[in-house]
């Protein structure tokens, strides 16, 4: 492994250690972490801030691009079953990297680019979608896709208020799974 792969590696461990204390890990920590010199790190990445996009990117792109195979594992769910199943394994995923997702929905938000992590999220839930509604036009497809990713995106960033209002633990897997198939009926209409 070269030696850009094993600070990106080293970075990736800090910030899953670390969770909402991102602020806190310094270039220092990862150059001793990577076994690099600090220089190393700046050759590379230029700062911290663009190590840590780069780390936040490929893990999110991991789940992105195994929503592909997700869809194939599914073959024998119905469209609600199969959008269900990706939901859960998303938010599962943002909840277990709690610290990345955050980072990249954020990101996504004040930053929107045509390929972030958002629109291919939207791009693989939007054919699930329209296997749940064939009835929906093109026009109606793409705006309840998009609040379906947008509402994920909220609650997840806002679970401590769902809790608060709604008593519903999302960081419990069963709790989130039945809020999920909520927001599916709601936002559907099955």
């Amino acid at each position: 492994m070269d030696h850009k792969e094993i600070i990106i590696q080293a970075a990736t461990e800090l910030i899953e250690e670390r969770g909402e204390q991102i602020s806190d890990i310094t270039v220092r920590e990862i150059s001793k972490r990577a076994h690099v010199g600090l220089g190393l790190i700046n050759y590379h990445f230029g700062n911290k801030d663009k190590l840590i996009a780069i780390c936040v990117e490929r893990v999110i792109n991991g789940i992105v691009e195994n929503f592909q195979f997700i869809r194939e594992k599914t073959g024998g769910y119905s469209p609600v079953e199969k959008l269900e199943y990706l939901g859960n394994l998303t938010w599962t995923f943002m909840f277990e990297h709690y610290a990345m997702s955050k980072i990249s929905v954020l990101s996504d938000m004040a930053s929107p680019k045509e390929d972030d992590n958002t629109r291919r999220t939207y791009r693989a839930y939007l054919p699930l979608v329209a296997a749940c509604r064939p009835d929906w036009d093109e026009e109606m497809l793409q705006r309840r896709t998009f609040c379906l990713i947008a509402v994920m995106q909220q609650v997840f960033l806002q679970y401590q208020v769902i809790r608060q209002l709604y008593g519903i633990d999302l960081t419990n897997i069963e709790e989130r799974k039945e809020y999920h198939a909520k927001l599916l009926r709601d936002i559907l209409e099955v």
